[in-house]
């Protein structure tokens, strides 16, 4: 069983920047390939970023390409999202995801069907 706990959303001009963190206990967070999704109000959970276990590989959706980097630390258990040039159209709830591979995956890995385990969710807000 692995938690995970989101930090860092909030009230940001457009323009601005935002880094949202995810700390993971339990499991070994080694094992997992994590994710980011975000979901706006009235539309569906949507892919943000993956990036795999040892930072050897990341996807991103199109719509954030160039703008945000997925990023993690092992040696603290942690997943980054650095949120760059944010536009009112990124407003939503954020999520981070783990993908424990010793499941069934459920889906494709821009599918949060795929992902096992979720944080809480944090609300990022972007002002016009």
């Amino acid at each position: 069983q692995v938690q995970l706990v989101e930090s860092g959303g909030g009230v940001v001009q457009a323009g601005g920047s935002l880094r949202l963190s995810c700390a993971a206990s339990g499991g070994t967070f080694t094992d997992y390939p994590m994710g980011w999704f975000r979901q706006a109000p009235g539309k569906e959970r949507e892919f943000v970023a993956r990036i795999s276990q040892w930072s050897l590989g990341t996807i991103y959706a199109d719509s954030v390409k160039g703008r945000f980097t997925i990023s993690r630390d092992n040696a603290k258990n942690t997943v980054y999202l650095q949120m760059n040039s944010l536009k009112p159209e990124d407003t939503a709830v954020y999520y981070c995801a783990a993908d424990d591979p010793s499941t069934v995956a459920g889906g494709v890995p821009r599918s949060p069907l795929k992902y096992d385990y979720w944080g809480q969710g944090t609300q990022v807000t972007v002002s016009s």
